[in-house]
């Protein structure tokens, strides 16, 4: 716990083993048929989850071991906002970006792919976090003090936004404002950000036909069962026939090739299939147990290790509220992942990488 300074928090280091270990089981029993009618081999999703939760959970060791005031330094904070920018224009690139459904979002090197985005996630809370403690006397002020860190983040967005990656935009404002505004930002100010942010929001989605899809079938699905409704119509059937107890592990029908990105983008729609109304809110509640951990954290924190540990903490949860919101229909779909449980070697490292670095934190300030 955070009590006793010297001690990892104990409490946000079991949520996230638990997740995490649930998100490979789960992940396996979403994808085993997919896997199977693909590659003959219903363990090749898991098996790489596996080797991916392994690595990430090495670098969470390393960086509950390494003191995370090295981030503030600023030749750190630049080489991360250097690294970030040049992995994202390289995804522009033919040969090394890789394009999955029109959207180039991935580098390929050899067997591996790497999703530079995840990187770019920390790296902005990262660098806002170092930003804001250094310039807290500033950053009420537009010119000297905000519009300098809009202009870094907004260029690294722009880019993400290019690929296109709408959902990541989308949650790091989110935690932007969430960090302006704890930095102590004019409300004023994020008020015209986020009605600016908005409009252009809206500005994007009227652009691309696919963007106004979703936002009728989000309004009503079942105008387009077979096209842009399909997906949440399917994840509505997962979690109404779960009923509260769930069909079992492993006995979902959704993810029998009905239910698309089953082991991603939705695998909270299995869940809910198979482990019903009680697994759900479960997985839920560990989310929420990270959010109080990760608060409490921060408030016993300081300067800088304050605003890096409500920056993670923001940034695991605004994606976890994002992804529950699309799959049960409160929000449009939007490509984002369950943190820690999803499928997907890039976020799963990046985010326990992240993990490591809070539980340092809780270490350093109990």
């Amino acid at each position: 716990m955070v009590g006793s300074r010297g001690q990892y928090d104990r409490i946000l280091l079991t949520a996230v083993m638990v997740l995490l270990a649930g998100g490979v089981v789960m992940v396996y029993s979403s994808s085993s048929v997919v896997a199977l009618t693909t590659y003959n081999d219903p363990t090749y999703f898991m098996r790489r989850q596996i080797i991916w939760a392994a690595l990430g959970l090495v670098l969470m060791i390393v960086a509950m071991r390494v003191d995370h005031e090295m981030l503030a330094n600023k030749r750190v904070v630049a080489v991360l906002l250097l690294v970030s920018f040049a992995l994202l224009a390289a995804t522009f690139f033919p040969g090394v970006g890789r394009t999955v459904n029109g959207a180039r979002r991935w580098i390929k090197a050899g067997p591996l792919t790497f999703q530079p985005a995840e990187l770019v996630k920390f790296t902005l809370v990262v660098y806002l976090s170092s930003y804001l403690s250094s310039r807290r006397e500033l950053i009420r002020d537009f010119q000297r003090g905000l519009l300098p860190a809009l202009v870094v983040t907004g260029t690294l967005l722009g880019l993400v936004l290019l690929q296109p990656d709408f959902g990541t935009v989308m949650a790091m404002g989110v935690v932007i404002i969430l960090m302006l505004l704890a930095g102590g930002a004019r409300i004023t100010h994020l008020g015209l950000l986020s009605l600016s942010a908005a409009f252009l929001a809206l500005l994007a989605i009227a652009q691309k036909a696919y963007r106004l899809r979703r936002i009728t079938s989000f309004l009503n699905p079942w105008d387009d069962p077979q096209g842009a409704g399909h997906q949440i119509i399917q994840s509505f059937l997962a979690f109404g026939s779960g009923g509260v107890f769930g069909r079992g592990l492993g006995e979902g029908r959704q993810k029998l090739l009905f239910l698309p990105e089953r082991h991603s983008d939705f695998i909270y729609a299995v869940i809910g299939e198979e482990l019903g109304l009680i697994g759900a809110t479960f997985v839920l509640a560990l989310f929420c147990v990270i959010l109080w951990r990760g608060l409490r954290i921060a408030l016993h924190a300081e300067g800088f290790s304050r605003m890096l540990a409500l920056g993670i903490t923001s940034l695991i949860c605004v994606q976890a509220l994002i992804n529950m919101a699309v799959v049960t229909g409160i929000m449009p779909t939007k490509g984002i992942a369950l943190p820690l449980v999803s499928y997907g070697g890039s976020a799963l490292v990046v985010t326990l990488a992240a993990v490591g670095v809070l539980l340092n934190i809780s270490k350093e300030t109990g």
